[in-house]
């Protein structure tokens, strides 16, 4: 066990309001504390902190209610209690809630600045958000406040494996496993560092003993087991790599399945859209803007997760005047008026939306652009790019909203996008619930696919196809086609995208692949072709549509 913080008690905070730490953020064994914590609760003399103790511990054991109403009671007791908050930041990650998660952190560092345990939890979520410079400090100040917080140093080792800077991942994980070796997220990392190298028996003998440890699905095992598929990916172990990654998202699905019962599947949501878009025929067409100091090239980045829409986004962002912004919810005003709710909802949502008129859309427009500033993107940007591959859902939108828009859509082979997708630690949203089976995937990948396909055949859009084997085969005479549909001056600069990720920070997964430059990774599923049997008659028309037959 590693040894507790030792922190003094903020001066703010008086009689019965004490900040303690919480043992789901520094210690693994929550469900001990807990114990004690419910036994106090049943003699009627529970504090703020059995209260927080207790909710997390029903909370892992699946009970979101009862979680939620013991924070609140713990809550109402002491409300500015950092502890208490942390908890509470805790409990919204674990539900995917990043921004009220983030919100409480920073309630909890503004009621005592050095509460490392608030420092800690920030960088959790802001790595599972995708912030990861954001993350990083988080991570230091909590080693900073509390040096032998083996957590803090296992999550610099995190972030710098996702990375690939193997020095800073090795250093930190190092670090972390002599205060915690059975610290889980600093052994990944090690072993992701050792995978770098080229070491990848080292990983392999470092994680499979800790998998086979485990006995039941938990956010540990599904890490080990996904981190270990790599290293036997590596080692052309191939059968016991997909066993491997099968049984880490079988775990992503058990761990997640609270959260998930009772809401749309990504998939499902997707299916709504394209019902409701095909029954409004004709689709109506843009009504103008009024006048307003547009970005003069306004670009979207559409395609598929894996498909390599986040290099071609750094491509792009390498040139001078251009803004590029990174999976955001741009059109989150948009989104919660007309594509929120129950299937039935959002299919009769789209045909309100086909009926506004120019003030209603300009109102819409308008919400978008202050989610682009808010952001951080400069009014004077000659050009902006909106990536986000699953922003195609929102294609009927974007003809209304913005018809001068043009829209990149990034191809690579089907197979090697569903198997990527299937391998690949993604964070939890509804989308990613989707990728927890070969035959999910595909499902989902199919259901996008025929949607987009289905805006391409009867919107005005101005659409240029990038296939991602010609961008990394053919890179000039690729990237020369895309500066000409977009208008802008090509440039032998744009080879160094690998300097502009590193400098902008890269927070998808493809973190790794970017920053190293011009990466080749087709033709990953081939090993695997054994377990695509069952899913290729929902991919072969699109491998046959794309040309990779």
């Amino acid at each position: 066990m590693p040894a507790p913080f030792v922190c003094a008690e903020p001066a703010n905070l008086t009689g019965a309001c004490r900040a303690r730490h919480l043992p789901r953020v520094i210690d693994p064994q929550l469900a001990a504390a807990a114990v004690e914590s419910e036994a106090a609760l049943a003699r009627g003399t529970g504090d703020a902190h059995d209260h927080t103790v207790a909710a997390l511990a029903r909370a892992a054991r699946g009970d979101q209610t009862g979680a939620q109403a013991l924070l609140e009671r713990a809550l109402a007791m002491e409300p500015g209690n950092p502890a208490t908050l942390t908890g509470l930041a805790i409990f919204h990650r674990q539900n995917g809630r990043l921004r009220e998660a983030v919100l409480a952190c920073d309630a909890a560092i503004a009621a005592w600045p050095d509460y490392p345990d608030a420092w800690l939890e920030r960088g959790a979520i802001l790595s599972s958000g995708g912030s990861a410079e954001a993350a990083r400090k988080s991570f230091a100040r909590a080693a900073e406040l509390a040096p032998q917080s083996a957590p803090a140093h296992a999550g610099l080792a995190a972030l710098a494996a996702r990375e690939g800077n193997v020095g800073d991942a090795r250093l930190h994980a190092e670090q972390a496993l002599a205060l915690d070796p059975g610290n889980i997220v600093a052994a990944t990392a090690l072993a992701r560092a050792d995978i770098a190298a080229g070491q990848s028996e080292r990983a392999r003998d470092l994680l499979a003993p800790r998998a086979a440890a485990m006995t039941k699905p938990n956010f540990d095992r599904m890490l080990t087991l996904v981190t270990l598929g790599d290293a036997l990916d590596r080692l052309k172990d191939h059968a016991g790599a997909y066993a491997a990654y099968a049984r880490s998202k079988a775990d992503f699905a058990a761990i997640h399945a609270d959260t998930a019962a009772g809401r749309m599947r990504h998939g499902e949501f997707i299916e709504a859209i394209a019902q409701g878009f095909a029954a409004v025929d004709p689709w109506p067409g843009a009504v103008c803007a009024s006048p307003r100091a547009e970005t003069p090239r306004h670009v979207f980045l559409l395609g598929y997760p894996r498909s390599g829409t986040t290099l071609l986004e750094n491509v792009l962002a390498t040139l001078p005047g251009v803004a590029a912004l990174e999976e955001r919810p741009t059109l989150a005003a948009a989104d919660r008026e007309y594509l929120s709710g129950s299937h039935g909802e959002v299919v009769a949502s789209l045909a309100r939306f086909a009926r506004l008129d120019g003030p209603a859309l300009d109102d819409l427009r308008r919400a978008y652009w202050e989610k682009v500033a808010d952001a951080g993107v400069p009014n004077g940007a000659a050009c902006f790019v909106d990536m986000d591959p699953l922003k195609g859902t929102r294609l009927p939108l974007i003809a209304r909203l913005f018809p001068n828009a043009r829209i990149l859509i990034m191809r690579r082979d089907p197979r090697d996008v569903v198997w990527s997708c299937f391998r690949t630690n993604f964070a939890m949203t509804s989308g990613t619930l989707d990728y927890t089976s070969l035959e999910s995937t595909a499902r989902h990948y199919d259901a996008l696919m025929r949607l987009t396909q289905s805006c391409l055949d009867r919107l005005p859009l101005n659409v240029h196809e990038v296939h991602y084997h010609c961008l990394v085969r053919d890179f000039d005479s690729t990237t020369r086609e895309i500066c000409d549909f977009l208008g802008l001056e090509w440039t032998a600069d744009l080879r160094r995208f690998d300097r502009t990720a590193a400098r902008r920070g890269v927070t998808t997964a493809s973190a790794g692949q970017v920053q190293r430059g011009l990466y080749d990774g087709t033709r990953q599923w081939e090993p695997y072709a054994q377990f695509f049997a069952p899913v290729m008659p929902m991919l072969q028309p699109w491998i046959d549509r794309f040309g990779y037959s």
